[in-house]
């Protein structure tokens, strides 16, 4: 675990790799190392079903050739030069994109910030098998749980090295803990399942085994006995867990990449209010402990938070330096490379809280569907729209009712977006996140 903590051998060697390139005939290069080392634990009905552990190092070089280039990548870098000839061997026969290159140098970091990433606990197996128990046994022990889906445990410690042929040579560490756990309702053909999970970069932040499993167990019991909601329409609102993922769809469709391809319905609204007044969507790579957390990009390119959108408006595109030439504005920091080419995406992104409570909410939504889970991915991004699989519970009065499945929610996110309205319990528990949001005018396929 030295080894790991200590990334000197690992920036030598890119830095190697990127010098190997240029006596090879590379006009420029830069280089990518990440090393990780994993443990999880799966336990199951109080046995432990499977312990895996895996370590390893992934070597990527990037190679250019006039406007031409080429990637290769390797688990061993038992020979640099080999490596390197053999990427400028195939970035002289790549076909030319003039708006491949590597950062500009005025765009790069100059520091490395210290985000508080790295938990340096090293749990041993043991203590992951006594976690994923503990997570199981609180779920079987809720009332209503008759099976279990089985608990997790995991670690994960991964550094990353990027080297580049202009001079930047950064590294950093970032640890994970994390515990999980399915849980199974009922009996027969009446059997429901739902689950639970919890993630983070420090272990003092991670939710305690049996927090993790009695919620897990607490879920799938209110899922028992569902009926069809009526086909109509209804206001649909989405909880915590399912609510990111529109926010994932409008990750995808500001994506640099998805612009210059045309293949974004937000193509053409940069600049326009695509949500309601005072709602606000907000990236951050530099939070500290933060999942997606980032002192340098892909590139090396110091990342830049921004408002993607201010109140209501959007303001930007996901850039990295590619995408940013090719749709003539500079690089925003945001390129994501964990091996192979960068590509833009996102951080810490999150839609901002408004200002009433869930309950709140709720009780002014009277009448509706509380969405929990999600089935199937049904966003079109070219188009924006958007059909889905849900399951929840009915909202009667302003209150959760009955639980409700087999029903599909569908609309057009152009118009979902601008009829969003955000509850006030937003938590940063992954890369993307949001807070309850609730919709009016969706589409409701039922009985």
């Amino acid at each position: 675990m030295t080894q790991m903590l200590d990334q000197s051998d690992l920036t030598d060697r890119a830095a190697r790799l990127v010098e190997a390139a240029r006596k090879a005939g590379a006009d420029a290069a830069d280089t990518v190392c990440v090393r990780g080392v994993s443990l999880s634990v799966d336990m199951r009905l109080g046995k432990t079903e499977e312990t895996r552990r895996a370590e390893g190092d992934d070597f990527t070089l990037r190679a250019f050739v006039g406007q031409r280039s080429a990637t290769v990548s390797a688990n061993v870098l038992s020979d640099p030069a080999e490596l390197a000839e053999r990427a400028v061997a195939m970035a002289r026969v790549a076909p030319e994109d003039r708006f491949a290159g590597l950062a500009e140098a005025d765009k790069l970091a100059t520091t490395i910030a210290d985000l508080d990433l790295l938990d340096e606990t090293v749990p041993q197996a043991a203590e992951l098998t006594d976690a994923a128990l503990e997570t199981e046994d609180a779920m079987r022990a809720v009332p209503g749980v008759e099976n279990s889906g089985g608990a997790s445990a995991g670690w994960y410690l991964g550094g990353m090295v990027l080297a580049t042929s202009h001079g930047f040579v950064g590294s950093y560490l970032a640890s994970r803990f994390s515990l999980s756990a399915t849980a199974i309702a009922g009996s027969g053909t009446a059997m429901e399942r739902d689950y639970w999970s919890e993630v983070c970069t420090h272990k003092a932040d991670l939710a305690a085994p049996i927090l993790v499993g009695q919620k897990a167990g607490e879920r799938a019991v209110r899922r028992l006995n569902p009926v069809q909601y009526a086909t109509g329409e209804a206001t649909i609102v989405f909880d915590p867990r399912v609510s990111s993922g529109l926010v994932g769809s409008l990750a995808g469709a500001t994506s640099g990449s998805a612009i210059a391809r045309n293949t974004s319905f937000l193509r053409d609204k940069l600049g326009e209010a695509i949500f309601r007044a005072g709602i606000t969507v907000t990236d951050d790579p530099a939070r500290r402990r933060g999942l997606a957390s980032q002192p340098f990009d892909g590139e090396g390119v110091q990342p830049e938070g921004f408002d993607l959108i201010e109140d209501g408006v959007l303001k930007g595109w996901f850039l990295d330096s590619a995408t940013g030439r090719e749709l003539d504005l500079p690089t925003n920091g945001h390129a994501q490379r964990r091996g192979g080419n960068p590509s833009p995406g996102v951080t810490n992104l999150a839609l901002q809280p408004g200002v009433q409570s869930a309950a709140e909410l709720m009780a002014e939504v009277g009448d509706g569907i509380y969405v929990t889970e999600m089935i199937g991915h049904g966003a079109n991004l070219l188009t924006g729209d958007y059909s889905r699989g849900a399951a929840g519970f009915a909202i009667r009065n302003g209150a959760l009712a009955e639980s409700v499945s087999e029903i599909t929610v569908a609309g057009n996110l152009a118009d979902m977006y601008l009829r969003m309205v955000p509850a006030s319990d937003l938590e940063y528990r992954f890369a993307v996140n949001a807070p309850t949001v609730a919709i009016e005018g969706m589409t409701v396929a039922g009985r």
